[in-house]
């Protein structure tokens, strides 16, 4: 009898330990590969490479931690390293970067694509939307009694849930339409929000805005 009472306490934990084990821990980098949706200044950066499917894994991007990823309405996915305020400025690293192995690297001026989704960024089923929705929008007005979270990034890799110092219960969503996973905190009033993104951009996240809780309903990864 002892012997079934200690085979049923292994399962039991085995189980409640399969249960609370990071279901992405064989995927998360440190690789920042950052999906953006709107386009903001400074508008120059060097381009490594353009696709037209994004890489299934972090480690396609040699030599680089951080690179931003640009969905285009031309059919190809860009990925660019540093920002800029001129030209000049970009193309004073530009060796510095085909260096790193990117050959076919080029100053590109971001004024100059468009994003996917008529320019919006991603699908209704995403984060951002160009109809103001979204706290990205300078005119952005919350809605009473709406609840909103933080959007502090969206990644195309999983990363480490560290990397969000000085957050607690960081969540993370991913939609299967354009395989982002986005990393979000809190649970706000309309009248709290406004606040709240402009604390998370003090803390380094300028591109944190505002998602309506319900807009991620059902991507939560637990």
């Amino acid at each position: 009898m002892k012997l079934i009472r200690c085979l049923i306490i292994l399962i039991i934990l085995s189980v409640s330990f399969s249960l609370s084990a990071d279901k992405l821990a064989h995927l998360r980098t440190s690789k920042k590969i950052t999906a953006v949706d709107v386009i903001t200044a400074p508008y120059f950066t060097i381009q490594i490479v353009a696709l037209q499917l994004p890489p299934s894994n972090a480690s396609f991007f040699n030599n680089v931690e951080v690179v931003k990823e640009y969905s285009c309405s031309d059919g190809f996915v860009r990925y660019t390293v540093g920002d800029y305020n001129t030209f000049e400025e970009a193309a004073r690293d530009l060796d510095k970067v085909k260096i790193l192995g990117y050959s076919d690297a080029f100053v590109l001026n971001l004024k100059k694509i468009t994003l996917g989704s008529g320019g919006g960024g991603y699908s209704s089923s995403g984060s951002y939307s160009s109809s103001g929705s979204s706290g990205r929008n300078e005119n952005f007005v919350p809605i009473p009694g709406q609840r909103y979270m933080v959007q502090l990034a969206a990644y195309r890799f999983p990363v480490y849930l560290t990397h969000f110092e000085g957050f607690k219960d960081v969540r993370e969503y991913y939609m299967k339409s354009d395989r982002i996973y986005r990393y979000c905190v809190g649970d706000y009033d309309h009248d709290q929000i406004l606040n709240e993104i402009q604390k998370a951009k003090s803390a380094g996240w300028r591109d944190a805005y505002a998602v309506p809780i319900e807009r991620y309903r059902g991507f939560q990864i637990e």
